[in-house]
């Protein structure tokens, strides 16, 4: 009778059974079916990610003869020409257009033909410069001549610039009466066009910057006659 009475006094509080271990059922045995649903679907959704991942990296960086899929087009992947490619749509076969006669460039529109050229209506230099010379013009040329001539023509503008001392270029002492007697429009057109070993610099010198190099010049070649003077 007493051990009856333990027994059902253990039962009562929750106790142990015979041998003292755990007599309730193990985790996995009550998970219900709601939690075990989860967890497949978790697995499933870690998956899908996965393969979506691995599928992105091998479209963007593993090689294929065959084009990419791409499931969002950019851009880039828009059906288009190619610059000088063919063309079935116009009837010369060209996919680039001409343009329409009397088009201008932007940045291209020759408002002054004398400020553009240093050419008068007949085709002769003009001989002085179309731009009003000042100061500010005249610093504005001297930062150009540095950049642009320089290098050929030295800092006092005689010829013996850094191509002349290493290679023995000639170069043309912009000091010399002769260039001194030059129409402005003259040189002008030396400056954009080019003469002899010298380049054009018609692209990489605007209009009225090639006038201001030509104002600076004006100046060196007016000290150098000061100079000559005062021997």
């Amino acid at each position: 009778m007493k051990g009856h009475a333990k027994k059902a006094a253990q039962e009562a509080a929750g106790g142990t059974g015979l041998l003292g271990t755990d007599s309730s059922p193990s985790t996995a045995q009550t998970r219900s079916p709601r939690s075990r649903v989860t967890g497949h679907l978790l697995i499933v959704v870690l998956g899908a990610v996965l393969a979506v991942t691995t599928l992105e990296g091998c479209m963007r960086g593993c090689g294929s003869s065959r084009p990419p899929i791409h499931p969002n087009y950019s851009m880039f992947n828009q059906p288009k020409y190619r610059p000088y490619g063919a063309s079935a749509f116009f009837y010369d076969g060209a996919a680039m257009r001409r343009p329409v006669p009397g088009t201008v460039a932007r940045g291209h529109l020759v408002e002054d033909p004398v400020l553009e050229s240093g050419k008068s209506a007949d085709g002769s230099p003009v001989a002085s410069s179309p731009v009003a010379v000042d100061e500010a013009l005249v610093d504005r040329g001297r930062d150009r001549y540095g950049i642009y001539c320089q290098p050929c023509h030295d800092e006092r503008g005689e010829g013996k610039g850094i191509l002349f001392q290493r290679a023995k270029v000639p170069t043309a002492n912009l000091l010399d009466k002769r260039i001194r007697d030059l129409p402005d429009g003259s040189l002008f057109d030396t400056i954009t066009n080019g003469k002899g070993l010298m380049a054009g610099y018609r692209y990489p010198i605007r209009a009225r910057d090639r006038w201001a190099i030509i104002a600076y010049v004006r100046s060196l070649e007016k000290a150098q006659a000061q100079r000559e003077a005062a021997r």
